[in-house]
C-alpha cells in the first residue's frame, strides 16, 4: 500500500508521520487490496477549538474508494477516530460484498477514483473542477459506492443503459435514478 501524508497549515512531524503510519498500515489487515492510501492532517481557525484538529483519510483498493473525516481539538484523537471509522467502513464494505456475491467474493469493476480536486482561478463561478476515471457498473453498484463514500449522490456510467447517469437519496431514504435523454 502507498501512504501518502499531507498538511495544511500544519507541519507534518516524524512523530506525526509515523503514527499515522502505524495506525493506517493497521488498515491493511481489514481490508488487504488497498493499492493507495491518502491521508491529509489539517488545522482550521474554527470558532469551536474541538474541531481545529482535522484528519481525513482516502483508501482506494480495486472495487471502491472509502473515505473518512474526523476533527477534534487533538491530532493524535482524530487520527484514532478517523481510523476506528474506516475499520468499521471496511467491515460494512466488506460484508456487502460478502451478501452481494451469495458468499463468494468476486472481482468488482473497478470504481471511480475521485482525484484531487484542482481549483483554477476563473471568472466564473465555478471555484473547482473535479476529475476521475469512471468504471463501468451498474445501479447497484452505483449506490453502494454512493454509501460508502457519504456521498447523497454519485455519477457513474451504467452498463445497463450505456450512458452516464446518477444515483442519489432521496429525503424519504430511497434512492433514485436520472438518465439524461438528449435533446
Amino acid at each position: 500500500m502507498q501512504l501518502a501524508i499531507s498538511g495544511k497549515n500544519l507541519e507534518v512531524t516524524d512523530s506525526l508521520r509515523a503514527y499515522v503510519e502505524k495506525k493506517i498500515g493497521r488498515l491493511d489487515r481489514y481490508l488487504p487490496n488497498v493499492s493507495d492510501a491518502r491521508v491529509e492532517l489539517a488545522v482550521e481557525n474554527t470558532r469551536a477549538s474541538r474541531d481545529r484538529q482535522i484528519a481525513q483519510v482516502t483508501l482506494r483498493t480495486r472495487q471502491a474508494i472509502l473515505r473518512a473525516e474526523e476533527a477534534s481539538a487533538d491530532m493524535f484523537a482524530s487520527i484514532d477516530a478517523v481510523f476506528e471509522k474506516m475499520q468499521r467502513q471496511a467491515d460494512r464494505y466488506k460484508g456487502k460484498r460478502w451478501s452481494k456475491r451469495g458468499g463468494e467474493e468476486t472481482e468488482a469493476p473497478t470504481a471511480q477514483a475521485a482525484e484531487e480536486a484542482t481549483a483554477e482561478e476563473q471568472p466564473s463561478r465555478i471555484s473547482r473542477v473535479k476529475r476521475f476515471p469512471m468504471a463501468p457498473m451498474d445501479e447497484e453498484e452505483a449506490v453502494d459506492q454512493m454509501e460508502l463514500l457519504g456521498h447523497d449522490f454519485f455519477v457513474f456510467f451504467n452498463v445497463n443503459q450505456n450512458q452516464i447517469n446518477v444515483v442519489y437519496k432521496r429525503s424519504g431514504g430511497d434512492y433514485a435514478l436520472i438518465q439524461p435523454d438528449l435533446a
